[in-house]
């Protein structure tokens, strides 16, 4: 192989590695915006507010839509979304599924009755096991749209149970979520969200 060539790849090399760079950088820029509630590498120190590391960014993409949109209600989210460009969606959301979550330790006797809930569902009143949907480790699937639960805070998981089953949140596939939200009653959301909260 000639000099010549040689000198061409490292060059093209080089380049490829640099617009990388850039474009990581572009990302974290562009996420910034959101750390003030999400954290810096999407993990929330607030547990109103949701952890977005290691989610799946078509999964956040899509839920930025529909904020921009208005489908999803959130006074603080449709104003973030509302100047996001379809880039800028992409961008943020491939930076945030990037990170990492951070799991916390959570009580094991404390977590056993959601454990069954998460692994078996309630027979009785006709509530499907979510790791059928969400995986047994809750790490979602996203070629399926079904987000990864995984470390979320409890908090949050409950209130976004309780929006499910009041129909509050209502877009895209949330009728789903609504048929197994309202067959669950506040102590199992608490029992679920507990133990998925600690679930990697």
């Amino acid at each position: 192989m000639s000099g010549t060539i040689i000198r061409a790849l490292v060059i093209f090399t080089l380049s490829l590695t640099a617009s990388s760079g850039v474009y990581a950088q572009d990302a974290k820029t562009k996420a910034a915006a959101c750390a003030a509630c999400h954290g810096p590498d999407g993990n929330s120190v607030n547990p109103d507010w949701p952890n977005l590391a290691g989610q799946h960014s078509e999964y956040l993409v899509t839920q930025l839509g529909y904020f921009k949109s208005g489908e999803r209600k959130n006074v603080n989210m449709n104003a973030m979304a509302a100047p996001l460009s379809p880039e800028d969606m992409a961008d943020i959301s491939a930076y945030f599924a990037a990170q990492s979550v951070k799991v916390p330790s959570v009580d094991a006797a404390a977590a056993a009755p959601g454990a069954a809930l998460y692994r078996g569902g309630n027979k009785t009143t006709g509530v499907a096991a979510c790791m059928a949907c969400h995986g047994p480790d809750g790490a979602g699937n996203p070629s399926a749209k079904v987000p990864a639960l995984r470390g979320q805070h409890a908090k949050y998981t409950v209130t976004q149970l309780q929006a499910y089953k009041s129909g509050e949140r209502a877009a895209g596939q949330a009728s789903i979520m609504a048929a197994v939200a309202k067959g669950l009653s506040t102590q199992e959301m608490e029992q679920l969200a507990a133990f998925i909260e600690g679930l990697h």
